[in-house]
């Protein structure tokens, strides 16, 4: 009998796709926190501030919304081992499609370009779960350099603080377009074939980092 592939379960924390200022904030409070409930409050805020400013965000209240999903950064660093920590990152991916799609469509950003933009974030989502279950995970500098849904938000608010929102949609478009397509190409065609042959096995819990 052939021995059974070894499964690769999936470390949630990888899923949630944080960058720099979520990791270092739940860094400050090593993991203490369960993530369930800050993600809630922090999307329930977040889309409070949405929906009573939408269409008069400007200046610096652009930055409201995504200062306030930050408030599920506290756990980043969790485990996220408990029964309902699964739905932790696509709340955290659904917020940060609401919020491009909410800036862009306020501002009066070119449809096409928030349109791709908000695939192109969601195609690196689909990405990153199919590589978390055949282990095939990007360098540390491509996580890092992907922004994080912390990063890619402050970003655009960032232009439309300045007066710039269509031309901060259209660099980040080309900037993540140009990273996903080289970084998952070369990483794919490095992997080993019987990586991306491997049974999945279940998706919820564990650590598939490369360093484990």
């Amino acid at each position: 009998m052939h021995p059974t592939p070894q499964s690769h379960p999936v470390d949630l924390r990888f899923l949630r796709d944080d960058g720099h200022l979520s990791t270092g904030i739940g860094t400050l409070v090593q993991g203490a926190l369960p993530p369930v409930l800050p993600a809630f409050a922090g999307i329930l805020v977040m889309g409070v501030l949405l929906v009573a400013g939408f269409g008069d965000l400007t200046g610096v209240t652009l930055f409201a919304p995504a200062a306030a999903l930050l408030l599920s950064g506290v756990a980043s660093a969790h485990p996220h081992d408990g029964r309902f920590d699964w739905v932790v990152p696509p709340l955290l991916h659904g917020a940060e499609y609401l919020y491009l799609f909410a800036l862009g469509y306020g501002a009066g950003v070119p449809g096409p370009l928030v349109f791709a933009l908000v695939a192109l974030v969601v195609l690196h989502h689909g990405s990153t779960v199919l590589r978390a279950r055949h282990g095939v995970l990007p360098p540390e500098w491509a996580r890092w350099a992907m922004l994080g849904w912390d990063g890619r938000m402050l970003l655009v608010a960032a232009g439309g603080a300045m007066g710039w929102l269509p031309f901060a949609y259209g660099l980040l478009l080309g900037y993540l377009a140009v990273l996903f397509a080289w970084e998952t190409a070369t990483s794919w065609l490095a992997a080993p074939v019987t990586a991306a042959g491997d049974d999945p096995g279940d998706t919820r819990g564990g650590v598939a980092a490369s360093d484990s």
